[in-house]
């Protein structure tokens, strides 16, 4: 039976130092009042923050020289990410293609790809969103209908994903769609290519959440074109290419730190003397953020030799989506208001109404439990 492979490290120097420069670049932000803290996430889509993130050298951090990258290690992005996501920085424009996209076509991208896409993903001026669950099949992936045939040099796209976040700002999605047939496991003939927002053929369809925010999209695919340059990997390869990539979606700090904000407006709304019953939950969420924390900065060590660490990303997401879930909950409990998205002058209940409607979606994004629960089983030999 596989064990899981997390390891309690301290951080190297590098990382401790990018995280002092993040945070000045943090506070020049908040201080020219560029955002506020409690009423954005690491989903709030804002372009202008991402270029200046790029121009201050804080995306693509992992990239080689080569592609306008930094060549620095994971573990000074997880710093960074980590200070970004504690600050309640606006990252939604750039968050995916640094998280996931970027790496993804660096590794499987041709060449072609890579030039024109990877030095604007650095500056904090190319978006991506991600195209994989669909209608009728939601994160089961090997249920995917969407298909491409081939035509010439190029590909013909015909069907449609659902849950596509900033669908309708981004300007690339990395699309998972199906170019032969499953075979006996289901996980064959499936395809990744890069789709052009921009280009004939894709429509964007908006799909509001319970506040009326537009964040999520449907995307629909008529004989959209793309060319062979934008496949990413080779021809059937899209199955594996997506759990290598959602070990990097599910892995990172952004699983249980979503509703970091609203601990911290607890934290000041109790006050410098709690109660009994708010010390010990206060103090028994704080004591596993710090253990998510090190189980997520053990998998970001892992991903730098190399290793995809599907199983331990899994159970981050899992345990992480769980803490997060969970925190809204409490803090009503300790704090009994009524959460409001209008309640000027009042952070807590202003941060308590926006993750109240957002907290069920936490456990959506990126793959179910009992998807992730699955994946755990399966890694260890359970199933």
């Amino acid at each position: 039976m596989q064990s899981f492979r997390f390891s309690a490290e301290p951080l190297p120097a590098e990382a401790e130092a990018a995280r002092a420069a993040v945070r000045v670049f943090l506070d020049a932000e908040l201080a020219a009042g560029h955002f506020v803290p409690h009423r954005t996430s690491w989903t709030t889509f804002d372009a202008g923050f991402s270029r200046r993130a790029g121009a201050a050298g804080f995306i693509g951090l992992t990239m080689p020289a080569a592609y306008g990258g930094h060549e620095r290690s994971g573990l000074v992005r997880f710093v960074v990410t980590e200070e970004m996501l504690a600050a309640g920085a606006p990252c939604g424009a750039h968050w995916i293609s640094d998280r996931q996209s970027g790496p993804q076509i660096l590794r499987h991208g041709s060449e072609a790809a890579k030039r024109a896409i990877l030095p604007r993903i650095c500056r904090g001026e190319c978006a991506f969103g991600i195209g994989m669950s669909e209608p009728n099949s939601g994160s089961d992936l090997a249920a995917v209908r969407t298909r491409a045939a081939r035509d010439g040099d190029d590909w013909l796209i015909n069907g449609s994903k659902i849950w596509t976040t900033n669908a309708h700002q981004v300007d690339y999605l990395l699309a998972l769609v199906r170019t032969g047939e499953p075979g006996p496991d289901r996980h064959g003939g499936l395809t990744q290519f890069i789709i052009d927002m921009a280009a004939p053929g894709v429509t964007v369809r908006p799909i509001l959440d319970l506040s009326g925010h537009h964040e999520f999209n449907e995307v629909f695919f008529t004989d959209y074109r793309v060319p062979d340059a934008m496949m990413v990997g080779a021809e059937g390869e899209g199955w594996g290419l997506v759990t290598e990539e959602l070990a990097f979606e599910r892995s990172g700090p952004d699983r249980f730190l979503s509703d970091y904000r609203l601990l911290v407006e607890l934290v000041d709304r109790i006050g410098p003397e709690p109660d009994r019953f708010q010390a010990v939950e206060t103090g028994r969420m704080v004591a596993q953020l710090t253990a998510l924390l090190g189980m997520s900065a053990s998998v970001a060590r892992l991903l730098d030799k190399g290793v995809v660490p599907g199983v331990e990303a899994a159970l981050v997401k899992d345990v992480g989506n769980s803490f997060e879930r969970a925190v809204p909950e409490i803090a009503r409990r300790l704090v009994p208001v009524e959460p409001s998205l209008t309640a000027q002058g009042e952070p807590f209940r202003e941060a308590l109404g926006g993750v109240t409607l957002r907290a069920p979606s936490f456990t959506l994004r990126g793959g179910t439990r009992e998807v992730l629960r699955g994946v755990i089983a399966r890694g260890l030999g359970l199933r």
